[in-house]
């Protein structure tokens, strides 16, 4: 049925990742929903806003790893991660 896509264990676990963020923000928009801010970006967000854009931000940055570098894959997925959690708390 999936056999048309590689999967692989560092696609299953990207796709694991995603889900997890979105049943935890799920449950946390549950327990104490959100208020709109304003933090670094130019505009109001609210969690969900934050976590979309981070993870637009942390695509970006894998796209250009790829593009700009011949390293493992790996530190750019870092460095991904780590721009998602600053957009996640600054943001």
């Amino acid at each position: 049925m999936l056999s048309w896509m590689a999967w692989t264990a560092p696609v299953a676990i990207f796709f694991a990742c995603i889900a997890a963020m979105l049943i935890g923000m799920t449950i946390w928009e549950l327990r104490s929903p959100t208020v709109p801010r304003k933090g670094l970006l130019p505009l109001v967000t609210t969690r969900g806003d934050r976590l979309f854009i981070g993870l637009l931000l942390a695509a970006y940055i894998n796209l250009a790893w790829t593009g700009a570098t011949d390293l493992t894959q790996w530190w750019g997925a870092m460095l991904g991660a780590v721009g998602l959690v600053c957009v996640m708390r600054w943001g």
